[in-house]
């Protein structure tokens, strides 16, 4: 292992170790070597097997064969969710093959940031994963189950599963996702058309005829946002079976990747000789895996929330300065869109996450030894599925990347450090990704002009009042203001006019989840501005020094002057009402910082939600 993977693992283990302890203390003793429902009354029984088919009620009346939970994030709105309808029947179909059963537990919202960015129902966003958490948790409490699987893809989605599948960590859990669309509209043809129309160049007719051919079929988006990197960290961690993650939806081997999760899950559980439980995979190890993993990847930077909290779930503490620290040991492999122009699908085909996983681990970079689904620690995951005379097989993937511009091995890496950043100075902590940012723009001087949500930016652009350089600052855009929603309207415009030659920058306590792109983003910063952080001290003019190299931001103000000034107020009240926000108001008042994973769940050993020891 290189050094520095070594050293942050060891550090997560020792920061860890009560919590993990406690973890695996509670895993332990709920461990069952019988059916789990051969626990409970015959009542409760009854009522847990009315509904099902004569040949699985039998199975599930004597309480000897195993029974798989199947959480699914399933509706028929979201093209990601969408292929998820049909998994129920051949997940069932597939465990009866080997003499096991399986129940839908129980469905989990899923909201789609695509169809809410700019919109208010983008305030729910971020809450929506502790939403889907705590229904995971429900649909598992009815103690009916041996094993889960989790059928999930976006943003918020599959970190909100396995958050709420922790707490079931004695039981065997397997992800098992939709995969991405079909390639359509080029992503450097859809971006010229978002910017010829934020400058007045095209009609709308135009613009959306050109996201639809973007966005044109089942599955997931193409682009490499969170949904995708979700898939990514899902094998780096061992979670999902080997080569499930991009794989198109509605093809055979998407089917059979499928019908196999169910398959192996039942040979998982404590009814059986190969026993491999949720709260064995998910350790420190795995969850360095995951950071290596984004990191390698220039994946999305919503992660430095979510895998905060996911790894919290496991009893692990992890902080910002643990991605900082990996980043500067870890190459950029990949350039997939907004890094770069490709998709996920050119991706796939160049050699997918097969490849990825071989050259981390023979680089050095990744745990190869850690607990797995598919029983044969990390180098299973360095071979690619396929189908053989209609049978799934497994074969080692290529040694050469069949699309350098894509894809890369580690001697021919897209830059020698990852793709993430942590801020330090005057303003607070934030992260920045930088996969996509030129050298020659990572370090920004320029006045600010300050604005209390993305709208406002949007406005001054259309009356061409940015024409300059300048540091946009976003604030009150941090969770406890108003749930912390992804500002992706500004991407448009400050490219544009990073485009026509200005020297442009954000800094917000808001997220962007890496569609900044090319433009430099501090995002997540904390304190935010709601709780008075010195973000809320800022006034229009003041000159903002972002250099992501030094790893500072800073406000080119004296210290004293600085300090002593009186922080900005705005009325939130409209954050509060419609699209369903007043349900949330609890929410906003006890959520935890950015760093902390942006949640507002309190762990069972009662140390604050992502709490860390520095």
């Amino acid at each position: 292992m290189k050094p520095i993977v070594e050293q942050v693992t060891r550090e997560i283990i020792q920061r860890s170790r009560e919590t993990r302890a406690a973890y695996m203390d509670r895993m332990n003793a709920a461990r069952q070597s019988v059916a789990a429902r051969s626990r409970i009354s015959c009542g409760n029984l009854a009522h847990g097997f009315a509904s099902a088919e004569q040949q699985d009620k039998v199975q599930l009346r004597s309480g000897a064969a195993p029974n798989i939970g199947i959480v699914t994030a399933y509706n028929d709105m979201l093209s990601a969710h969408q292929p998820l309808g049909n998994y129920p029947v051949l997940i069932k179909l597939a465990a009866r093959e080997v003499g096991a059963t399986a129940q839908v537990a129980g469905g989990v919202p899923a909201m789609c940031d695509g169809v809410t960015q700019g919109q208010p129902g983008m305030e729910l966003s971020l809450f929506s994963r502790d939403v889907i958490a705590m229904a995971t948790a429900v649909s598992l409490s009815h103690n009916m189950f041996d094993a889960a699987l989790c059928l999930g893809v976006c943003d918020k989605i599959v970190p909100g599963l396995l958050i709420g599948a922790l707490p079931f960590g004695h039981l065997p859990v397997i992800f098992v996702p939709g995969g991405p669309m079909p390639s359509g509209l080029s992503n450097p043809e859809k971006a010229e058309v978002r910017k010829r129309y934020a400058a007045g160049e095209a009609e709308k007719d135009e613009l959306l005829e050109a996201e639809a051919k973007s966005y044109h079929s089942v599955g997931t988006c193409t682009f490499y946002g969170t949904a995708n990197s979700n898939q990514m960290m899902m094998e780096v961690m061992g979670l999902m079976l080997p080569g499930a993650a991009f794989v198109n939806p509605n093809t055979p081997l998407r089917t059979a990747l499928t019908r196999a999760a169910a398959r192996r899950v039942a040979q998982m559980t404590a009814l059986g000789n190969d026993y491999t439980p949720l709260a064995k995979i998910v350790d420190e190890k795995a969850i360095v895996n995951a950071m290596v993993g984004l990191l390698a990847t220039g994946g999305s930077t919503n992660h430095t929330l979510h895998l905060v909290a996911m790894a919290r779930g496991a009893g692990i503490q992890i902080n910002w300065d643990d991605f900082d620290r990996l980043s500067t040991a870890v190459p950029l492999l990949t350039r997939i869109y907004p890094n770069g122009y490709l998709d996920v699908n050119h991706f796939q085909a160049a050699g997918g996450m097969a490849f990825l996983i071989r050259e981390l681990i023979d680089a050095g970079l990744l745990h190869g030894d850690i607990a797995t689904v598919a029983g044969n620690g990390l180098a299973a995951y360095e071979n690619e599925p396929y189908l053989e005379n209609g049978d799934l097989a497994w074969r080692p993937v290529g040694r050469e990347s069949k699309n350098t511009e894509v894809l890369r091995a580690i001697d021919q890496a897209f830059d020698q450090e990852g793709g993430l950043k942590v801020l330090r100075g005057n303003l607070g902590r934030s992260v920045i990704k930088v996969s996509a940012v030129a050298r020659e723009l990572r370090v920004i001087e320029a006045p600010c002009r300050i604005f209390h949500d993305q709208l406002e930016l949007e406005s001054a652009f259309k009356r061409g009042e940015l024409d300059r350089d300048f540091v946009a600052v976003i604030r009150f855009q941090g969770p406890r203001a108003n749930g912390m929603p992804e500002l992706h309207r500004l991407t448009t415009p400050l490219s544009v006019l990073q485009g026509r030659g200005h020297r442009v920058a954000m800094v917000t306590d808001g997220r962007m989840s890496g569609a900044s792109g090319r433009v430099p983003a501090a995002i997540h910063l904390t304190p935010e501005a709601a709780m008075r952080g010195p973000i809320a001290r800022l006034r229009d003019g003041d000159v903002i020094r972002l250099d992501a190299g030094a790893g500072t931001l800073e406000a080119k103000l004296p210290d004293g002057e600085f300090a002593t000034r009186e922080c900005a107020e705005t009325d939130l009240a409209s954050n509060y009402f419609g699209t369903g926000r007043e349900l949330f108001q609890n929410f906003r008042d006890s959520v935890c910082s950015a760093e902390q994973g942006a949640t507002v769940i309190k762990w069972a050993d009662s140390t604050p939600a992502g709490g860390m020891q520095r």
